[in-house]
């Protein structure tokens, strides 16, 4: 789950990082009297979770609750990649004498922490990358260990931070570290951290990813979730335990394992390529031993979505046997009734797959097309899906 800056900056108060005063508001009216008594110069920040704010206009500074009220009735409502804006954060202003990046994250394919540290923050992360990779510190953090202020002060030396600032930035390279570990993150990234002209280290932006997976962990969590913004079929599949992503397709995908849905994903967008662009419209993976409710549920969800024109089932039966896989099919279409309208594609192999087969052909539901292999499975779909 992302958050919010808003909800960044507050987690990094709890654990000490140094922070700007903030204040959230969704009127231009709350936005002046916010600027009020911030007093001074403040900044008005729109709250959508993607990056380009500023370039998109997001972004504004104000000298006085006047200009802070003007800046706001541009922010709200502006759409940044998608995103419309229905809230912003009135920050204190700074007197900004440098701009650094720090970030921590999960590395996936070491299996360990990485942090990414630079004396050169305020722009993309990415195109700094790109640009100076020499000026981009990669540390790697042991998981067991963490960031002591030892750890802390390796990264900033690395990063080429001038001596005299090397114990202050360490200081707070721990306390964020703090949060990553604690509210098991997979990242906590500030961009920029600054210094002050009056010298002091503040987290002047902040980006906090975390673990659903820790939820059980962390009931505050909960709280955090925006759920007036989640996609109303994403929190219906999340209900059920499914893991479904909706994507900007026509073409419904349902598979048995994450590697399986994203090479279905992939065979689809090709196939697409040949019957009008059509794409896929998710990403759905019912899991190794998913049920035949499971099965139905994950057709619910998709059948539900007025995007899909199409639907393409590609099953490989292991612990999921076939025939548990045609049962869900089969039972989803009765309890869906006319609500099931649109046609699916099925694609069954591995293990009881002829029982599988044998229990949608017997079927014989007008809706449901067996294919014999994925490449014709997506072909099938993606045509179905052009032609509706």
């Amino acid at each position: 789950m992302d958050l919010y800056e808003y909800q960044a900056r507050d987690l990094f108060e709890q654990y000490g990082v140094p922070v700007l005063p903030g204040i959230v508001a969704d009127t231009p009216e709350a936005v002046r009297a916010a600027a009020e008594q911030l007093g001074g110069v403040v900044v008005v920040k729109a709250q959508v979770k993607t990056g380009g704010r500023g370039k998109a206009g997001g972004v504004k500074v104000a000298k006085t609750p006047d200009e802070a009220f003007e800046a706001a009735q541009a922010i709200l409502g502006l759409d940044i990649k998608g995103h419309v804006v229905k809230r912003v954060m009135v920050a204190g202003g700074a007197r900004i004498a440098q701009e650094f990046y720090f970030s921590v994250l999960l590395d996936r394919a070491n299996r360990s922490y990485l942090s990414l540290t630079s004396v050169e923050g305020g722009m993309d992360i990415e195109q700094l990358a790109v640009e100076k990779p020499e000026a981009l510190a990669r540390i790697e953090v042991d998981p067991i260990e963490g960031v002591t202020l030892e750890k802390a002060r390796e990264i900033a030396t690395a990063a080429d931070f001038p001596a005299e600032l090397v114990d202050r930035v360490a200081a707070v390279f721990v306390k964020l570290y703090e949060v990553y570990d604690r509210e098991d993150a997979t990242l906590v990234e500030v961009n920029p951290l600054i210094l002050d002209e009056d010298g002091n280290i503040i987290a002047l932006d902040g980006k906090v990813s975390l673990d659903e997976n820790a939820e059980f962990r962390h009931a505050k969590h909960a709280l955090l979730e925006d759920k007036a913004a989640a996609d109303p079929l994403e929190a219906e599949a999340k209900k059920l335990d499914l893991n479904y992503v909706k994507l900007d397709g026509e073409v419904g995908i349902i598979g048995n394992g994450a590697g399986l849905v994203m090479s279905t994903l992939d065979v689809v967008a090709y196939a697409g390529e040949n019957h009008g662009g059509v794409k896929p419209a998710n990403f759905l993976d019912i899991g190794g031993g998913a049920s035949a409710e499971v099965m139905a549920n994950g057709l619910g969800i998709i059948l539900g979505d007025p995007q899909v024109k199409s639907v393409f089932v590609n099953v490989f039966g292991g612990i999921t046997a076939c025939d548990q896989v045609a049962k869900g099919i089969v039972g989803a279409l009765a309890e869906l009734g006319s609500t099931a309208n649109k046609p699916l594609v099925v694609r069954l192999d591995g293990n009881n797959v002829a029982e599988g087969r044998r229990i949608l052909t017997e079927a014989a539901h007008p809706l449901v097309t067996l294919a014999e292999n994925m490449d014709q499975g997506a072909d099938k779909a993606a045509e179905l899906a052009n032609a509706a």
